[in-house]
């Protein structure tokens, strides 16, 4: 997909990954009983912040990396029907290894 999309800042666009429909014991979840989800592929990397001396902090973050969020951070966006995320880095809690 390609991404016209060009975060700023220490900001990055995530693409959720969505969990199981289907529980353990075989039970089909509803699309209104499903948790948000809190994993996703990062797919755009602003630049990162600058400090008081103008100098660029380098992001932590990659295209590619695979990073857990919190539940509800970040602007949700639909762009060719399928919905991202732009998260600030600091909405970040992890970089799955």
């Amino acid at each position: 997909m390609a991404l016209n999309l060009k975060p700023l800042g220490s900001r990055v666009i995530v693409e959720p990954t969505e969990e199981n429909e289907i529980t353990a014991g075989g039970i089909v979840l509803p699309e209104t009983a499903k948790e948000k989800p809190q994993k996703g592929v990062v797919l755009a990397a602003g630049p990162g912040d600058r400090d008081e001396d103008g100098d660029r902090i380098e992001m932590d973050v990659k295209v590619g990396d695979t990073v857990l969020f919190a539940k509800y951070g970040g602007t949700e966006i639909k762009v060719d029907g399928k919905k991202l995320l732009i998260l600030r880095e600091s909405d970040l809690l992890a970089i799955v290894g």
